[in-house]
């Protein structure tokens, strides 16, 4: 059995439509099988969306952007923001292509990359709901490349539950970036930030 972390996905596709609410807003996106939450919003993402900080104008990179909830939902509460969402799981951004074309949004796109490997460019924030299941290095190298694709001043933002793995990253946010502070909490989750 492939996770939805892997390159690519062998199960049927089982394309459908989720609705999602957020921030006063409503909308459908594409959810399918071997990409994270399929079947609804799981909590640290919306926990992550509701408390996003993202100035006017922001390049913001959604990093392992599954069904490209995070960049999508972002894009349509900041017009302005300019997004680059990526995942190592070819289906996952076939389906983020697809739920950008379903709002018609523009400065907003999807490229397959192995965490950093094909990311151009510096941002303003980075987006990560790591994929804990995947192991801690995976989510530690997320994080300290995080520090060489930020812009100065720049921000990462991570959820995790914190009872679960969440605390041993927000650790090395620290050791990387030498700040890390925690913006919100819910349902056993928290945001963490760091500032490069």
């Amino acid at each position: 059995m492939l996770h939805y972390f892997s390159e690519k996905q062998d199960s049927r596709l089982d394309l459908k439509k989720i609705r999602i609410k957020l921030k006063n807003i409503v909308f459908e996106i594409y959810a399918a099988a071997g990409i994270f939450s399929k079947d609804k919003l799981d909590r640290g993402t919306e926990l992550l969306i509701e408390n996003a900080i993202i100035r006017p104008g922001w390049s913001v990179l959604d990093l392992g952007c599954g069904t490209g909830i995070v960049g999508v939902s972002i894009k349509l509460i900041h017009h302005d923001s300019d997004i680059l969402m990526s995942d190592v799981n070819k289906r996952a951004v076939m389906i983020s292509r697809k739920n950008i074309s379903l709002h018609n949004l523009k400065r907003i796109s999807a490229i397959s990359s192995n965490i950093y490997e094909k990311i151009p460019g510096k941002f303003d924030t980075i987006l990560l709901n790591p994929p804990q299941t995947a192991g801690r290095n995976i989510c530690f190298s997320m994080i300290e490349g995080a520090y060489h694709h930020l812009k100065e001043e720049g921000l990462l933002q991570l959820v995790a539950r914190h009872r679960k793995g969440g605390e041993t990253l927000k650790k090395k946010m620290l050791e990387v970036f030498s700040n890390v502070e925690e913006t919100a909490k819910g349902s056993g989750y928290r945001v963490y930030v760091s500032k490069r």
